[in-house]
């Protein structure tokens, strides 16, 4: 069946239905944990925090509701009572449905302009804090101790994300959250959630052909043969604090002329800047008789005048030629999307992935922050796979103004399905006011 928001949402019904319900047989049923979960993801759906309060009212003048014709809601649960029935569910649950909407953008051929370096696609990995709190936690709690004695608790996850050089639009991946761990008495961090996240993802991706990219923190040997261990590649930022030995090697390379160097002058509108690349194949990633051995390039990028406007190097799988050493410093820098597309775009445009909607007690934050992250997933992919979407979205290409748009409609107004939603917005498309002085 062709992906489309009728599909899509469907798809996550039945997700939904299938997520598990902890309640004792002499609870009240009244509501189900199908209800609570739609419900809350229409919230994250319509970047909206009062859609539900809209809709009981509407329920009440109109006799329907925009969650049930949109979302499949049959009952609004309330705000605490969501809360309540979804804190037992693990985010996990929902790891599967985001990596079926990737595999599919993928097998439909929607993902072929993401192919990049030596026909690989890039996934960028990064952590990012979305709760902190010094008096509010939970079991799924991260510690840290302040200066002034107090411990914060945070909620951090890797956001791994498809990225391309050139492409406005990411892909969102399952995520993998930073977690206490039982049995272990180091405390979780990003690093090894990440490498939780390439042991239960890595062989499904193998397929696709897969650069990671990542900061200096992933340039490091166990990381790198992990990568290498799915057949995949890596492209990683490597600095020269924490990798004195490999640049002791470029060093003395670079002495003997043994590095590759490339000026290739370039024009950022009426402003010429200077590319220089360099690199070389083949150093040892750190000082060990079983150091991987890796590829090396780095860009600098000047002024007319020698000012640097840009510099940074990086580690790799693939071996660097001075005819994709551009290709690959462009791939490399293509990692900064997951934290401009990805998670900027989470925490400054509608998503409110930082605002607290539920804490809980057990799984609630992280479900929670799982369930924005299919909400902007969903919406990436309704822009390529459905058209009456894509043509309210070219109609109002503002992100701001197309959801300021789509909340006050569904707020006032009620709707058949999504195709009569999306047909009166786009007989209806206000444009940009003008500037009447």
């Amino acid at each position: 069946m062709p992906l489309s928001a009728a599909t899509l949402i469907e798809r996550i019904r039945g997700v939904f239905s299938t997520l598990p319900d902890t309640r004792g047989h002499s609870n009240n049923l009244n509501y189900l944990i199908q209800d609570a979960a739609l419900s809350a993801f229409s919230v994250f759906f319509s970047q909206s925090p009062s859609f539900l309060d809209s809709q009981v009212r509407m329920q009440k003048q109109l006799g329907r509701n925009n969650a049930s014709s949109l979302f499949g809601v049959h009952q609004i649960p309330s705000d605490n009572q969501i809360r309540n029935l979804l804190d037992p569910v693990p985010p996990e649950t929902l790891f599967p449905l985001m990596a079926t909407i990737g595999d599919e953008l993928y097998s439909q051929g929607y993902l072929e302009a993401f192919r990049a370096i030596n026909n690989t696609f890039l996934i960028a990995l990064d952590g990012t804090d979305f709760f902190s709190s010094e008096k509010i936690s939970c079991p799924c709690c991260s510690q840290s101790k302040l200066k002034n004695g107090k411990i914060l608790h945070r909620h951090i996850a890797v956001t791994p994300t498809l990225v391309a050089p050139g492409q406005q639009n990411v892909i969102a991946l399952a995520p993998q959250f930073v977690l206490p761990q039982d049995g272990h008495d180091k405390q979780d961090c990003e690093r090894a959630a990440a490498d939780r996240w390439l042991e239960q993802w890595g062989a499904h991706y193998s397929s696709w052909g897969i650069t990671y990219l990542g900061d200096d923190l992933y340039c490091h040997q166990p990381y790198c043969q992990r990568v290498l261990s799915q057949h995949a590649h890596f492209l990683l930022t490597c600095k020269p604090d924490s990798h004195a030995t490999l640049y002791e090697w470029v060093a003395d390379l670079a002495r003997n002329g043994e590095v590759t160097r490339v000026v290739r002058p370039r024009r950022i509108g009426k402003k010429q800047v200077t590319d220089t690349y360099r690199f070389v194949n083949q150093v040892p990633l750190r000082n060990t008789d079983d150091a991987l051995m890796v590829n090396w390039f780095e860009l600098v990028t000047t002024a007319q005048d020698g000012t640097v406007l840009f510099n940074n190097a990086w580690a790799t799988s693939h071996r660097v030629t001075i005819e994709n050493v551009a290709s690959f410093a462009a791939a490399g820098r293509a990692r900064w999307k997951i934290e401009n597309e990805n998670n900027n775009t989470l925490k400054t445009k509608g998503y409110h992935f930082e605002h607290n909607f539920g804490h809980g007690k057990q799984c609630l934050a992280n479900l929670f922050a799982t369930m924005i992250l299919l909400a902007f997933l969903v919406h990436t992919t309704l822009e390529w796979v459905d058209a009456p979407y894509r043509a309210v979205r070219n109609a109002l290409p503002s992100r701001r103004t197309f959801f300021e748009h789509l909340r006050a409609l569904i707020h006032y107004l009620p709707f058949d399905d999504w195709n009569h939603l999306m047909r009166f917005m786009g007989k209806n498309p206000d444009p940009e006011p003008h500037d009447n002085g």
